[in-house]
């Protein structure tokens, strides 16, 4: 793979590039399809892919936190103490 980033001074253009090499035959199929706007449908494709992945870490970061309370604080014990304090 890959990688060319280029930035701009700001006040321009807030995009980047990034390249990637792809098998021959897939850029010919590629250009055989030109009723597509590839560079739109790459685009989003990958900005599908950011925010699922965004999505699955943030649960799996919320599982986790989750997870560290529950074995941190025993409800049934709590509510016990606090019932038999009265």
């Amino acid at each position: 793979m890959f990688c060319n980033v280029r930035f701009r001074p700001e006040g321009m253009s807030t995009t980047s590039v990034y390249s990637v090499r792809i098998p021959k035959e897939l850029r010919r199929a590629i250009e055989e399809m030109d009723d597509v706007d590839w560079q739109e449908e790459i685009r989003r494709a990958i900005a599908e892919l950011v925010r699922r992945k965004r999505k699955e870490r943030l649960l799996q970061k919320a599982r986790t936190l989750r997870e560290r309370m529950r074995a941190q604080v025993d409800a049934a014990r709590l509510v016990r103490e606090d019932r038999d304090a009265r």
